[in-house]
């Protein structure tokens, strides 16, 4: 019998990150869900609550954006889990402003955690992963990283940044049985997108051909398919989840 594999969800207690969670689970996978640290208390009960769902994720507190932290956090995994098989870089911010608005800081702390985020957690997951001759990488990017978005140079720049991470690493690590892919979701339903303004909201939906936002287990269904055993060949692509609001 196969070893269980494990699975590392970076921002897994999210509303796209908690749908990727109960999809891996469902895959047969040991899943762990990344939170920033000061978000422990939502965490520990987003914990208790899908371990009343009959789902026995695990939580690990990292700061994703620091080199460090990131591997402090994957020691810790190996020596109390396990090797991470398959990795789901999914931790992203927004802080939105037009340029001429925008701060250093705006700029940098999304840049950090958007982007230099997927090489402080994959650089550590990435040696395991070649002497165990297996590996799933999967980045969440955004349909904003294909087609830019007014006021966001920040995330578009990163996400967009992400396809390059993404393609590169994949060329490094094809030969060693680990594909790495991207997916780009257009908008999806979370709390955060609820809370946008009814009209803010109605005009984003106009713009989706299928008339609506995704939800986020239409999102965990494409990262189940990448992370699948049997998905052995398809590595360095992207594939955008967005109800046709951009085609390439």
């Amino acid at each position: 019998m196969n070893q269980q594999k494990i699975a590392l969800v970076t921002g897994g207690t999210g509303g796209i990150g908690t749908a990727i969670c109960i999809a891996l689970a469902d895959q047969g996978r040991k899943v762990i869900a990344g939170y920033f640290p000061p978000e422990k208390e939502i965490a520990d009960a987003w914990q208790r609550k899908h371990r009343d769902n009959g789902y026995e994720f695990e939580i690990v507190a990292c700061d994703v954006s620091d080199f460090e932290s990131s591997q402090q956090m994957l020691h810790d995994v190996v020596e109390t889990i396990g090797s991470v098989d398959i990795l789901v870089n999914c931790a992203g911010i927004t802080r939105d402003k037009t340029l001429r608005r925008m701060t250093p800081q705006q700029w940098d702390s999304v840049l950090r955690t958007n982007l230099d985020s997927a090489f402080n957690v994959t650089r550590h997951v990435v040696d395991s992963m070649s002497e165990n001759g297996f590996g799933r990488i999967v980045n969440i990017s955004s349909v904003n990283g294909q087609k830019g978005q007014f006021g966001q140079a920040n995330y578009s720049a990163a996400k967009a940044g992400l396809h390059g991470f993404t393609k590169a690493v994949a060329q490094e690590l094809a030969a060693k049985g680990i594909t790495v892919n991207s997916v780009s979701p257009g908008y999806v339903k979370t709390e955060m997108t609820d809370a946008i303004p009814e009209e803010v909201r109605d005009s984003i939906i106009q713009q989706v051909p299928m008339g609506r936002m995704a939800s986020p287990a239409e999102i965990a269904y494409v990262v189940s398919f990448l992370t699948d055993d049997r998905n052995t060949y398809m590595t360095g692509a992207n594939l955008p989840v967005n109800g046709g609001m951009y085609m390439t």
